[in-house]
């Protein structure tokens, strides 16, 4: 019989990392690595010292425009659709059988917006935790509600 494998994505804004479950007893054995450094720039490094200016719609008036979007969240947002994208692609492949999402909420919020119905069909679970600061010897026991390692 052909063992289950489990992909854990484990993510933030700018790093993420794939560890393999492949049944009972098998551990987590390490897949790959992504680092996004556009994800860890600041929004000051990126965006410009002062808002632009414009004129009001009627009279002589000026002011400062506000900024539409928080940069940051774009690269992030950027990063997450890549993840899925990935990760879409080595599921059609048959590469893995099923999904767990680890990640700190915002950046969850980033991959759920972006997951595919397949995608989100093989996902069995979503940890709102922020695991990527750990050695790969410390992962186990924040998935042992979900695998059995």
């Amino acid at each position: 019989m052909k063992p289950i494998r489990t992909w854990i994505l484990i993510a933030d804004g700018s790093r993420a990392r794939i560890v393999l479950n492949e049944g009972p007893g098998k551990g987590l054995k390490p897949v790959r690595n992504f680092d996004y450094e556009e994800g860890r720039t600041a929004a000051r490094d990126i965006m410009a010292d002062r808002p632009g200016r414009t004129f009001d719609s009627s009279g002589p008036g000026r002011h400062a425009m506000a900024d539409s979007s928080d940069p940051t969240s774009v690269a992030q947002t950027r990063f997450a659709v890549q993840l899925i994208q990935f990760l879409d692609k080595e599921f059609a492949n048959g590469v893995f059988d099923r999904l767990i999402l680890a990640a700190p909420a915002k950046f969850l919020g980033y991959l759920r917006a972006s997951i595919s119905k397949t995608l989100k069909s093989a996902t069995i679970s979503e940890l709102t935790k922020d695991l990527n600061h750990l050695p790969d010897d410390k992962l186990p026991k924040h998935f042992e509600d979900v695998l059995v390692l």
